[in-house]
């Protein structure tokens, strides 16, 4: 099962339409990877000091459904790695009743804040710092 956070409703997530606008979206994405990597025992912390750090490369947000004020929204956080240096992080939106209200796929990578590249094994780092490497989509620690 993928992790989740469920987020309030702001009044000043909301626009002229009465719905929520297009940023809040991105904030309560942002807000659940986040969330998520601290769930993990990801120090971050442990991150500048190893000099590297998370970079979202791509952001492509579906809506399927009006978010309008006075609830909540849980977002999901799901990981998918793959062998390049990049993962993959899809996430949905539910309401409490579950309807599906909108969902956000990213592409990120973990960038060499000195040599301003991607990392070439990005799984392999977050593995290393992750005390629930199983909460961002890694297999757990061996020996």
């Amino acid at each position: 099962m993928a992790f989740q956070v469920t987020i309030p409703v702001r009044c000043d997530d909301i626009d002229a339409n009465g719905h929520v606008r297009g940023p809040a979206y991105l904030a309560y994405a942002d807000h659940a990877r986040w969330s998520c990597v601290q769930a993990a025992g990801i120090d971050l912390a442990e991150l500048a000091a190893r000099r590297i750090g998370p970079v979202n490369l791509e952001t492509t947000m579906r809506f399927h459904h009006e978010l309008v004020p006075g609830g909540e929204v849980t977002v999901s956080c799901s990981f998918q790695w793959g062998a390049g240096k990049t993962s993959r992080v899809t996430q949905e939106f539910h309401v409490p009743d579950g309807t599906l209200v909108a969902s956000v796929s990213s592409v990120s990578g973990l960038l060499d804040l000195d040599r301003r590249r991607l990392v070439s094994d990005p799984a392999a780092h977050w593995r290393e710092l992750a005390a629930r490497p199983e909460l961002l989509g890694l297999a757990p620690k061996t020996g």
